[in-house]
């Protein structure tokens, strides 16, 4: 890090990560500027990067922020290309990049990055429980919630960094190497941040791109084009598949998941009807990850079988009446609502809908189709997804203005021994501020029935 002393570095955007950027970079000796284009009483941080002398600029980026004498410029993972000052600095041949990269080049521990459309957070944590199952030291952060290169400050060689990424945190790194990379799987999204699902599936892709012979890349084997546009990998190769055995890594076979090295060693780890895991393939993966990181196949096990859940995510609420209620609020996209749909075993009330983005849901008519026995839609989308339902030849579909009338409605049309399930296949900003928020009043809702 001793390459940023004394250069003028601009950090663009506050938030955590902004704030974490600012002061390790003067620590290292940087001259740093802080701007945001919120409105000072909005730029949470100002204040105490200010009171240890980092000049912070709120309200506007100005036109001279950037300039030939800049030598980094660190961007929060949200904010476009297309911004002003990014683009300025990119025409000026700046790197531009994010905390990511800063992280990967003053850790001293080997990094496990995870990234994917979906099941990112779920498989993050599960790793990161399995190692401590394991008696292994792990820390864990990145786009999970803790700024990742906080904890690569304090991480040391005997630990594991286990980090959550995501395409807008990858596309933002030139040199960052993690020793073991898990691309999960890949689906339209964010597009209006990508432009094109090629320029998404390359952000994703940078996750390997620094990586050797030393390092691990898992893949899912069930998504071959994602396989094929990955390329040929420098790093040793794992594959995940619920659908058939795999040279290398994990898979199912007769009820079991099975871990192989490639090299002759079969591991069976525990059986399918063990598991608490809602997604099989997050739970793949995490097997493979831990297996390479140490953990022994018993540790492996334990977490596998009693996993809770993670908020939000396919997360277990309570039993009413023998009536199972799911809280899956971070489904804001149909293939993620697909993924839930599929991983229920139990006749579904589906509790759906939310900001319209466009999206017409056609694909998820075979998915609902002899699954779901009842709709209940709310939101912008609640037109669109209960004429779906209709073609799906569901007769039981209700419109609710409201959360707690949705949940009321599902409890009267689920019996003993169904799943009422709240997995929107839509962001929720047409009637929430996140999908944390309904995600709670989901659960408030339930607790009140």
């Amino acid at each position: 890090m001793n390459r940023y002393e004394n250069q003028h570095v601009v950090v663009i955007g506050m938030a955590k990560s902004g704030v974490a950027v600012a002061k390790l970079l003067h620590r290292f000796g940087a001259n740093v500027v802080v701007n945001d284009k919120k409105p000072r009483e909005e730029a949470v941080g100002a204040e105490e990067l200010e009171a240890l002398g980092i000049p912070v600029i709120c309200g506007y980026h100005p036109d001279e922020l950037v300039h030939s004498g800049v030598s980094l410029v660190v961007k929060n993972p949200g904010i476009p290309y297309e911004a002003p000052p990014v683009a300025k600095a990119a025409a000026l041949g700046i790197p531009v990049v994010t905390e990511v990269e800063l992280a990967s080049l003053i850790a001293k521990a080997p990094i496990i990055g995870i990234t994917g459309s979906n099941g990112k957070t779920t498989t993050t944590t599960l790793v990161g429980l399995i190692l401590q199952e394991a008696g292994i030291d792990a820390l864990v952060g990145g786009n999970i919630g803790t700024v990742l290169c906080g904890l690569a400050e304090e991480a040391r060689p005997d630990q594991w960094l286990v980090a959550e990424l995501s395409s807008f945190q990858l596309m933002g790194t030139r040199a960052f190497r993690p020793h073991i990379g898990v691309l999960l799987n890949l689906y339209p999204a964010h597009l209006d941040y990508h432009h094109s699902m090629d320029e998404y599936l390359a952000a994703k892709c940078r996750m390997f791109a620094n990586q050797t012979a030393e390092d691990a890349a898992v893949l899912p084997f069930d998504q071959p084009e994602v396989r094929e546009k990955c390329g040929q990998l420098s790093a040793r190769t794992y594959y995940f598949s619920k659908s058939q055995a795999v040279p290398r890594g994990a898979y199912v076979d007769e009820g079991m998941i099975v871990y192989t090295d490639g090299q002759g060693i079969r591991e069976e780890i525990i059986a399918l009807k063990d598991i608490t895991v809602a997604h099989l393939d997050n739970a793949l993966a995490a097997v493979i990850v831990t297996r390479l990181a140490g953990a022994d196949k018993q540790s492996i096990a334990q977490v596998l079988s009693t996993f809770p859940g993670v908020e939000h995510r396919m997360e277990f609420v309570a039993v009413k009446d023998g009536v199972k209620y799911l809280n899956d609020s971070k489904a804001t996209n149909p293939e993620a609502a697909k993924r839930a749909l599929q991983a229920c075993q139990e006749p579904i009330v589906w509790i759906c809908g939310g900001l319209d983005r466009g999206i017409d849901f056609r694909e998820l008519v075979p998915v609902i189709q002899g699954r779901v026995k009842a709709v209940v839609a709310l939101g912008q989308t609640a037109p669109i997804l209960l004429e779906r339902a209709q073609e799906a030849g569901i007769k039981e579909r209700i419109h609710a203005d409201t959360v707690e009338k949705a949940v009321l409605a599902a409890s009267r049309l689920a019996e003993s021994g169904d799943v009422v399930l709240l997995s929107p296949a839509c962001a929720s900003w047409d009637m929430f501020p996140s999908f944390e928020v309904r995600g709670s009043m989901f659960k408030d809702g339930v607790h009140r029935l």
